[in-house]
Formats: structure tokens, sequence, C-alpha cells
């Protein structure tokens, strides 16, 4: 295990040392957009020169491996149409050897390996490495160079990173770019801390489906995969005694409405060699997961971490809904915050046994209690306190998440509540439960196992948890 964690941090130093190549930490986030592409590119082209390797020890030689993986592209996972001068060199040094008008070769490349892998269509092509603004480059060619020689300097193919280590890597580049993102950082990143509790308190078993329907990178998605992994590589989270298999991996599905993300999110899928179904659109207007009738498609279990009091969703956004996302009694909350239609979207996306877990500003737990009066966000959440939807609210520590230093909560939703918690919901207050970070707090592995198993026993302890009845 020590060897492991020095392996992930020996990547995660190289990966964002390289991301640095460009102008230094300060200004690296500027160009997330180029730099998560290159290095997923980087990971591909070393990964196919290892499959063109074996290819090659059955055929005698690179070029017929080439030759064999251009006829048939099932050889390998992704076919690159890159080809060296010299077949015996890696394939990334197509790219590396670009001296001349470097930005506009990139690109070219790019669209080729993208027009020959669908799966890749709109996620490593829709950057324009040779792009102006007012006439001047905005990532020149003298930078560019730069990062792909820093990319250069290490070998990222199946033999030397495994999956989940680039993969925890590739991550870390992502909250690193999140650190100094400000407000946009909330948009596509959750603090992992705050994934991994929700993911381990859903317990997600192999095969199950998992939805989050404002996915953002993905970030929420792999750690339901890896704390599946993580639970049946205990012995006593046999199949025999869950009745599934427990090498089936989880079946991932999220929509993300921002194409920069949206494509971030695939290669964070990919670059964990999972695989996820990830739609782009606008989720509350236009949800792409459908039934057969047409109607919402109900999941094992939902993670999520909408934008917070989002106010740009009108009446008729909600009267209007033929998805049956507002049922009748429960009406819909006003146009200053979206959370609680967020959270009616996401029970809606349940299936009878169905648990969530999703991130919510802490106004929402509260906001209209003490009107006298009609309040419809307040009306919302009483109807999901009468139907016994929810099983726990975590209040989380301040200064977790990156657009903000508010704590939020973390709502937790159970479909099929068992007898001893029917009519009660177990408190959990962290607000303690952290250790100071630069620029973020976060919530060391003991305080995250603490919080996972106080909500997983529904136990009360003092200073922590409590249980109250609806009464």
């Amino acid at each position: 295990m020590a060897n492991n964690n020095a392996k992930d941090k020996s990547l995660e130093s190289w990966i964002w040392d390289a991301a640095c190549s460009i102008r230094g930490a300060k200004d690296a986030p500027k160009y997330k957009d180029y730099i998560l592409p290159l290095i997923f590119t980087k990971r591909l082209c070393d990964v196919f020169d290892d499959e063109l390797n074996r290819i090659a020890k059955e055929v005698g030689s690179r070029k017929k491996a080439f030759q064999l993986a251009k006829a048939d592209h099932k050889l390998v996972r992704f076919y690159l149409p890159l080809v060296p001068d010299d077949p015996e060199q890696p394939v990334w040094s197509v790219i590396r050897k670009l001296s001349d008008k470097i930005g506009e070769g990139v690109t070219t490349h790019m669209r080729a390996i993208a027009r020959e892998n669908p799966l890749l269509q709109g996620i490593i092509d829709r950057v324009d490495f040779n792009a102006t603004t007012h006439g001047q480059r905005d990532l020149d060619d003298d930078r560019l160079s730069n990062l792909i020689e820093a990319i250069s300097t290490k070998r990222l193919g199946l033999d030397d990173v495994e999956a989940d280590i680039i993969g925890k890597s590739y991550e870390y580049l992502i909250r690193k770019f999140a650190e100094g993102g400000g407000q946009s950082a909330g948009e596509f990143y959750t603090p992992p801390e705050v994934g991994t509790i929700m993911s381990r308190v859903l317990q997600p078993e192999p095969g199950m489906e998992i939805y989050d329907p404002t996915c953002g990178s993905g970030g929420l998605l792999v750690k339901c995969e890896i704390e599946k992994e993580r639970g049946f590589s205990n012995p006593r989270n046999s199949p025999k005694s869950t009745g599934r298999n427990a090498c089936a991996p989880l079946k991932l599905f999220g929509q993300e409405n921002t194409p920069e993300t949206w494509a971030m999110a695939n290669m964070n899928m990919i670059i964990h060699d999972m695989e996820g179904q990830i739609e782009i659109g606008d989720t509350f207007k236009n949800p792409k997961f459908r039934n057969k009738q047409g109607k919402l498609r109900s999941f094992d279990r939902v993670v999520a971490n909408p934008m917070w009091n989002q106010d740009w969703f009108a009446e008729a956004d909600y009267d209007n809904d033929e998805l049956d996302r507002f049922p009748a009694g429960a009406g819909f909350p006003g146009k200053s915050s979206a959370d609680w239609g967020w959270v009616q979207h996401i029970h809606a996306s349940m299936n009878a046994t169905g648990r969530a877990a999703v991130v919510l500003d802490t106004g929402a737990a509260s906001r209209g209690s003490g009107n006298a009066g009609t309040n419809k966000e307040k009306t919302v959440r009483q109807w999901f306190v009468d139907h016994d939807l929810i099983e726990s609210v975590l209040y989380l520590p301040e200064n977790l998440f990156y657009n903000t230093t508010a704590p939020g909560i973390v709502l937790f939703l159970n479909k099929a509540k068992t007898k001893e918690r029917k009519g009660k919901v177990l408190l959990v207050n962290a607000s303690q439960v952290f250790e100071k970070g630069d620029p973020k707090n976060f919530i060391p592995e003991a305080g995250i196992q603490r919080i996972a198993d106080t909500l997983i026993g529904w136990t009360e302890a003092e200073k922590l948890s409590r249980i109250v009845d609806h009464a």
C-alpha cells in the first residue's frame, strides 16, 4: 500500500508539473481544456504502443502490427492513425516531433483520432490548439511545445501506470484546476472526500445502475465504482451473500450540460478504464435517460451535486413537465432556488428500492420554515418528510467546496427504508470533522470513515449524530 501511495504521489507531482509548464501554477487552470486532452492522448498513445507490441510479438514486426490494427480496429481498444516514419518509434513521437505550426498539427491529429473512434468524437477533437482571440493565439506554439515536452518525460502505458493510479492522478489534476478555478470550479468538481462518503454510504453492489444527473467531470460516478471494488474486495461481501457477481462493474450513467465538462467526464471515465454513458444536454429541461414509454429511466443509486440555488427556471418549466417529477401535493420550489426541484428529479429517477445522495446548500434544509403561511420550498420539503423518503442528513464542514466557503449538506434518500428506520431521520453534524488545508479544508480518511460508519450503521454518537422522529 505504501508503494502504491508513493506511485500516486510521484505521478500526481509529475502531472501537475507538466500542467504548470505552460505558464506556471497560477495560470495552469486557464489552460485545462488544452492540458487534459493532451495528457489523455498521451495515455492513449502509450497504451496503443503496448497493444501494437503485443501484436508484433505474434506477427514478427511493428510494421505488420500497424497494418493489422489499421485493417481491424477491433484488435485494439482505440485505433490511432498516427504512424511514425520509423514504426519502431513510439506513436506519441508523431506529436512530439511537430516543429512547425504545432497547434495546427496537434488539432489535425486529434481530429484524425476522433474520426477513427466514434467514442472519442466531441471529446478530444472539440479543442482547437490553433485558436486565436483578437488576433492572438490562445496558446502559442512555444508554450504548447513546452507542454508536449513535459508530458513526453513519462510513459503512461499499461505496464507503466495502472488504470487506478493514472485515474487518481487525472482526478488530482482536475482538483488542482478546481482550486484555481474560483466560482466556475463548482460546476465540474465535488471534493473527493464528500464523494467518498456519499458512495461509501450508498454501498453500490456489482452490476447496479448508477446515475448522476449533473455529473460534472464524472467524479461521483468514478467514486461509486471505486467504492464498489473496495467493498467487494472484502471476503465478507462475497457474491454468495449478495446474489451478485462480485466482478461485475457498475453501469454508470451521467448527463452534463457544459460541452467542455462533458468532454472532461468522458475522458475521466476512459482514463479510469471504466465504461460510462455520459450524455450532453440540460437535464432539467431535457433529461436524456428515458424508458420505452418516454418517461424517466429509474436507477438503483443516484448521486448528484447540482449547482446550488439556481434561479433561472421559470414556473413553466415545472408546470409543463410531462415526466411525473413534481407529484400532486408536493408542488415545486419557487424561482429563487431549484434545489428541491433537483431533489424531485432525483427521486423520480430512483427505482422502487433506490437510494440517493445529493449535495445541497444548507439553506435547502430550512428555507421557509419560519413562514406562517405557505412556502413552496417548505411544501416540497414537507412532502418528502411525509412520504418518509429522507433517511439521513449530513451537515458538512465549512470551506470544503471550491466555489464557496459555505458548508453544504448531503441529503440521503431511500425509497425502501427498513422497518426500524421508518418515521425517523438520522442527523449527522460533521461540521468539526475536518483539518485545515490550503486553500481549502479537507476531511481526513479517519473522519471519512467515522462519518460513513455513523451513516451506514445509523447510530447515535455524542456531539456527532442523533435520530429524530418525524413528529
